[in-house]
């Protein structure tokens, strides 16, 4: 009996940071659900397009993390299994201090983006760049004044302490959603709009930081902790991780800006279908984030086979979510849009989000391995893979941006995870060794398996698209797509062991019915 309980221990503190987590991921969804719906009916098109743009722009203060954030986490979470608490506040201090210098290096880029916003976007209507350039000053000033406040984000995630930021990044944002409804209905300028969410990050971060005073206070924090050390610890478990943010910036950070210098008329319409998949992946990085310091612990006992089991089942869930979240809004794209945003965004951006439903499918089938390779401490060996697949999606995206305008982004979008998934599949996985896993399983069960659920659906698409004009599934078809599709996922969607613990729950219903 005791030699399940810390096992049983660990699994209630992966659902209680997962709930947590997704709790924090919940409401920022809603905020990013319930507020466009108010904007666009609000705001005039352009107006809404600039405002997308400034908080594109001031969210590259965010990259300028390095991933520090995670390594507090790491390192935060390894120090408490061994027990080395004077080690632990000296890499909690240095990152501090590290995080203030970047700070200090947004402020700058922010200014320097401000400064050029109009020679950058030459369709940006004159009327609104006083207000625009003031505008990305307050909220990329307020983001890169609170960078250090991520440090103590990550020291709770090393305690598994998930709760925490969540409750205060949570009502931040909260916060600053009801003050820019207030704002705007009372009519007020893109400048008091930035004023508000500006203010709404500041206490944010002064909360994080009473937050680790009070709940961490076993954490010393003192400027003569700060050591040189430290410092290249921190920088190299970060490398990779700057790699990996460098390509995620080229991936999902400069597609708005993008169409904003090629088709500065389309940026409302690619900034409403580009919420949608944005809001998907923040769920799903939110829901597998928090594997990451079991991951640590696991391989700090050399735990290489377990954690491949954790990857593959992670991973075939993860792509069921994918799944789940990401068909609905492929087969009913225009009618959702038409409901959220209305008819006229939903006219010209359905195309947009059905490109980039299926780019963020392909990509994020990889989000449980990225995770489990930064809680192993693997990252530096699969920096070729994120590099590709940014600079291709980069790449890929101009050309088809100056040819085809938002579509074309959205095209390079998704040419750039393909060749992330294959990068991920042929290069990756044979390298992380502290991670064991045939490539062939995570082929099959993890990414095959999930998507044979899907070729009910598939063939039913095809089957409509051969229709004449105006002709759709019938409810018969469509009761027998998902009786097939409910088929597909009992016989090849679960794994064998999965199969007989559903058939030992059904038994019993199954026996009460006869009697």
């Amino acid at each position: 009996m005791t030699t399940t309980r810390p096992g049983r221990a660990r699994r209630l503190t992966l659902i209680k940071n997962a709930a947590a987590n997704l709790a924090r991921g919940g409401v920022a969804a809603l905020v990013a659900l319930l507020l466009p719906p108010f904007l666009v009916r609000a705001m005039p098109v352009e107006r809404y397009a600039v405002w997308m743009l400034i908080l594109q722009l001031s969210a590259y203060v965010a990259y300028l993390d390095f991933g520090i954030q995670t390594a507090v986490g790491r390192f935060v979470a390894d120090a408490g299994a061994r027990q080395d608490a004077a080690g632990r506040d000296r890499v909690v201090t240095t990152s501090l201090t590290l995080l203030a210098g970047a700070g200090a290096l947004g402020l700058i880029l922010i200014a320097l983006l401000a400064w050029q916003m109009p020679h950058l976007f030459r369709a940006l209507p004159p009327p609104l760049h006083s207000q625009a350039r003031l505008a990305l000053l307050l909220i990329g000033g307020s983001l890169a004044v609170g960078l250090p406040a991520s440090a103590f984000t990550g020291v709770f995630v090393g305690q598994q302490r998930f709760e925490l930021p969540a409750v205060i990044i949570a009502g931040g944002k909260m916060l600053g959603a009801f003050l820019l409804i207030a704002v705007v209905r009372q009519g007020g300028s893109l400048t008091s709009m930035a004023t508000v969410i500006a203010a709404a990050n500041v206490m944010t971060s002064l909360l994080l930081y009473g937050a680790c005073r009070r709940f961490a206070a076993g954490i010393r924090i003192a400027p003569e902790l700060a050591s040189r050390r430290a410092a290249r610890e921190i920088a190299d478990y970060c490398i990779g991780l700057s790699v990996w943010q460098l390509g995620m910036l080229l991936v999902t950070g400069l597609d708005t800006t993008l169409v904003g210098i090629f088709q500065f008329p389309a940026v409302a319409y690619y900034s409403v279908a580009a919420t949608l998949v944005m809001f998907i992946a923040g769920m799903q990085n939110m829901l597998f984030s928090v594997l990451m310091p079991e991951a640590a612990v696991m391989n700090a006992r050399g735990d290489a086979k377990p954690l491949g089991e954790m990857l593959l089942t992670a991973t075939r869930y993860g792509m069921f979510i994918l799944l789940l979240t990401g068909v609905p809004l492929i087969l009913a794209a225009k009618p959702i849009l038409a409901l959220w945003v209305g008819a006229s965004y939903a006219a010209q951006a359905t195309l947009l989000l059905q490109t980039l439903v299926v780019a963020n499918v392909v990509r994020l089938a990889a989000t449980p391995y990225a995770v489990l390779l930064v809680g192993t401490g693997q990252q530096r060996l699969v920096t070729i893979s994120p590099l590709a697949e940014g600079f291709t999606n980069l790449l890929a995206s101009v050309i088809g941006g100056a040819l085809l305008g938002a579509t074309g982004v959205a095209l390079g979008t998704l040419i750039g995870a393909v060749v992330g998934l294959g990068c991920h599949i042929l290069y990756n996985l044979p390298r992380t060794t502290a991670i064991t896993i045939r490539t062939w399983d995570f082929v099959r069960d993890g990414l095959l398996r999930p998507l044979a659920c899907a070729v009910p659906c598939a063939a039913l698409v095809a089957a409509c698209a051969l229709l004449p004009a105006g002709g759709g599934a019938s409810p018969a078809a469509g009761a027998a797509c998902g009786l097939a599709t409910l088929a597909v996922f009992w016989r090849w969607g679960l794994v064998p062991a999965e199969r007989r613990r559903g058939a030992a729950l059904l038994r019993p219903r199954r026996q009460a019915l006869r009697d």
